[in-house]
């Protein structure tokens, strides 16, 4: 009887160094697929990437229940969280597929080519798509399927592991530079669009409104800790769709109104500059935003009134519902009557003084006070269509959130902080916002450790459209914890709701509470 040779081969007896030599090349394989596609695309259309259409695929397939939980979780890097769930995904599997191929590498070509399919799929949905956006993924599958075989075969010749040369240091290095390359090209190109689009913003002169917003009253931002009245583009909040912004060549960008209406409206970003334009205060909320929470913010937007450009393109009377749509596109549905009641709805081209950074929908977007974002503020706007609710829906709606939604009353605590310590003795100052948009706030009122409730002073506002800061100074407080609670009135008197009630489907409500120390 002979005795087994030490040389067994990878696929009898791999051992764990076969086993990281085998997920090495499922790595290697995944890179390649992803990396070289990413490179491809770096030359035609950017949403042909392969990682971005895979990535939008996975963002619109997440359950509901996920995203409302990652928001809440993670606020505005929502989206951040998700794709590296998407990667870190990919990476499990490319290294299932790598293991897998050493027996079975049919099998595990198969699974490479399940996942290019998927991905040209994705990028064949993407609305700017082109005859050439298969293209990418094609390619990158192609070179993360030979790069499966070599490397299984290399591995099945020459043994176990890098005892016994399985994958040269050569090879390892040459796939490692090849995945950094076409990665580098990929995000190189995301840079460079970036910096295009950053620099025709810079050349854009905004005119000066032909009615322009009101100045800034005295007595705002008076107490330490209060949200700004202002909201700078850098800290107001974002919550979309769009795994990479979206750059819009603002050269090329044109709005088109169609639909239910008289006749069709097309208007470029120039005509845009050449009407005569309004700017106004507007508050803006997120109907992810829960009690208390911060995706809610306040600017100047400057733009040309919405009601113009429908009267421009005549609307049919049995019309209800405006469609509008962004450049990756993502819907939006608007009730009509909402956005012509004389709100100041806009197209708007710029934000507090700035044309809109790409972030913020640049170069246009729609801007409707009163209604929650997803109803209202579509980004990187391209058309409206005319039409009505029972001949179309948007992606939110699609999704089981409300048709119609108003923004609810709404009231912030911003001091003391949660869990904050405060001096025994002085006076505990509280402060805050709160916001009814198309309303406006009437009161605001708190309640420590559920006592009487005491009214805040509200600071100078300039509209109902706009949030309002208040606060109100306790005294008399005893050494130990404290809850505090408020709530508001809207302009016409309607005291805000203490119903507790989840974002979904329509924003959430409720009396918002802190915790705080006296010591």
């Amino acid at each position: 009887m002979h005795r087994r040779s030490t040389k067994d081969s990878a696929t009898d007896r791999p051992g764990v160094a076969g086993h990281l030599w085998g997920a090495l090349c499922g790595v290697l394989s995944g890179g390649l697929t992803l990396g070289v596609g990413s490179l491809v695309a770096s030359f035609l259309v950017r949403s042909s990437d392969p990682v971005l259409g895979v990535g939008q695929e996975f963002i619109a397939r997440t359950p509901e229940w996920l995203k409302e939980w990652a928001i809440r979780q993670f606020g505005q890097s929502d989206k951040a969280v998700l794709l590296g769930s998407l990667y870190g995904t990919l990476v499990v599997f490319f290294v299932v597929l790598g293991l897998l191929a050493r027996r079975h590498l049919r099998v595990a070509l198969a699974g490479v080519t399940v996942l290019g399919v998927a991905a040209v799929g994705a990028t064949l949905n993407r609305p700017d798509a082109t005859a050439l956006s298969w293209l990418p993924s094609t390619i990158g599958t192609v070179a993360g399927a030979l790069a499966l075989v070599l490397g299984t075969r290399a591995l099945r010749r020459r043994g176990r592991g890098p005892a016994g040369g399985a994958l040269s240091r050569r090879s390892v290095v040459l796939g490692g530079v090849a995945v950094v390359a076409a990665g580098s090209a990929g995000a190189g190109a995301a840079v460079t669009s970036s910096r295009s689009v950053a620099q025709a913003r810079s050349k854009i002169v905004l005119p000066k409104p032909a009615s322009p917003a009101p100045a800034l009253p005295p007595g705002i931002d008076t107490v330490e800790g209060i949200t700004p009245y202002v909201t700078s583009a850098k800290d107001f909040y974002r919550v979309d769709t769009a795994l990479s912004v979206p750059q819009v060549d603002v050269s090329s960008w044109s709005l088109r109104i169609h639909g239910m209406v008289d006749r069709e409206v097309s208007v470029t970003f120039e005509d845009l500059l050449a009407e005569d334009l309004v700017e106004r205060w507007t508050t803006m909320t997120c109907v992810s935003n829960e009690v208390g929470g911060n995706l809610v913010g306040n600017a100047r937007w400057l733009g040309v009134p919405l009601t113009l450009l429908l009267d421009r393109a005549g609307l049919d009377r049995d019309a209800d519902m405006l469609l509008s749509r962004s450049s990756d596109g993502f819907t939006i549905s608007t009730p009509v009557a909402d956005a012509t009641d004389g709100r100041d709805s806009m197209i708007a081209v710029g934000m507090n003084g700035e044309p809109l950074t790409d972030v913020h929908g640049f170069p246009a977007r729609m801007l409707v006070p009163g209604l929650y974002g997803y109803v209202s503020a579509c980004k990187w706007i391209t058309e409206i269509e005319v039409t009505r609710f029972d001949r179309a829906s948007a992606y939110w709606t699609d999704r089981g959130w409300a048709r119609e939604a108003p923004i609810k009353t709404a009231v912030r605590i911003d001091v003391p902080a949660s869990f904050g310590q405060v001096r025994s003795g002085a006076t505990v100052p509280v402060a805050g916002v709160a916001w009814a948009q198309t309303r406006g706030i009437s009161g605001v009122e708190v309640s420590v450790d559920s006592g009487p409730w005491r009214a805040a002073e509200l600071l100078p506002s300039v509209g109902k459209n706009s949030w309002v800061q208040w606060t109100v100074g306790l005294d008399g407080l005893e050494p130990g914890n404290h809850t505090l609670r408020a709530r508001a009135t809207d302009g016409t008197g309607q005291l805000q709701t203490e119903a507790v009630a989840k974002p979904i489907p329509d924003g959430s409500s409720g009396w918002p509470s802190k915790l705080f120390t006296v010591v």
